[in-house]
């Protein structure tokens, strides 16, 4: 659990060079490399299709992380005390920092319906264990179209790479689940929100790099936030097929804060590690 690059908040430049001296998992480094590769490459004479994303990396912007498991107690803790620095710290580092976090890849390969509950579980965990009340203006039933996931009091959207794509090879990570967390005041921020004209030509540049990366149309589950029959969580794990995926959102969302004390006043990834691994 104490590897070094493992569960601790890293920039771009401090996960590339430990990576690049061998001093991070295999694994790690497996992520990160395809990570990069996926959003600075080409597939089909295409870009990726989010260029906010792939500028962001080429930039080097985004913070990372890494956790060793997707269902060991003790490992999701630690993310929801990285989840909290990242987000005490994230607009003093970029405009476009999102947390990359990359999860171990497990013991033999999973099935998409595995996937999604392994998805679901490490964010109802989040949840649980959230210090932060549940944000008043956020409804609390995910088949609103104004509900979206928040932590520490902040409203994101974590969108999913996997191993179990075959058609939308924009979401296809090979070496196990990827989690990329993005707060909406990030997008806000950015002005490219649903609501301004900004926002829209954005999702028109998106949708159209994605036909032509990924060969196919678009997802019909990609959607906008708020918008009448839209949903924001179809849209973190996008389906591959449909057997396999929720037909409603696997999670239980509740206004009552503290519901555990075990991240209220947490200072563990604040007082650990080395100073060049956490973002200060």
């Amino acid at each position: 659990m104490n590897e070094p690059g493992v569960q601790s908040l890293l920039d771009q430049e401090t996960l590339h060079r430990r990576v690049e001296a061998g001093e991070t998992p295999d694994w790690v480094a497996s992520h990160w490399e395809t990570f990069r590769d996926g959003l600075l490459g080409e597939r089909n004479g295409s870009p990726f299709p989010c260029y906010f994303g792939a500028e962001s990396v080429r930039d080097g912007e985004p913070l990372y992380t890494a956790v060793p498991s997707m269902s060991d107690k003790d490992a999701l803790l630690e993310l929801g005390s990285t989840l909290l620095e990242y987000l005490e710290s994230y607009r003093d580092h970029s405009e476009r920092a999102s947390l990359v976090t990359f999860f171990a890849p497990p013991a033999r390969p999973l099935s998409e319906a595995a996937y999604h509950d392994a998805l679901w579980h490490v964010l109802q965990f989040l949840h649980v264990h959230d210090p932060e009340p549940w944000p008043a203006d956020i409804p609390t039933d995910p088949d609103d179209p104004y509900w979206e996931f928040c932590f520490g009091g902040e409203p994101m959207f974590p969108t999913c790479r996997a191993p179990f794509y075959d058609t939308y090879e924009s979401r296809y990570c090979p070496i196990g689940l990827e989690i990329t967390f993005q707060p909406r005041a990030l997008f806000e921020g950015l002005n490219v929100t649903a609501d301004t004209a900004a926002g829209q030509h954005a999702r028109e540049v998106i949708q159209g790099r994605l036909e032509d990366y990924d060969g196919v149309c678009p997802h019909a589950d990609l959607g906008d936030w708020g918008v009448d029959g839209d949903r924001e969580w179809v849209q973190y794990m996008l389906r591959e097929d449909e057997d396999a995926a929720p037909t409603t959102c696997p999670i239980t969302v509740t206004r009552e804060h503290p519901k555990s004390d075990l991240l209220v006043g947490d200072d563990r990834t604040r007082s650990s590690g080395n100073a060049d691994q956490l973002v200060r």
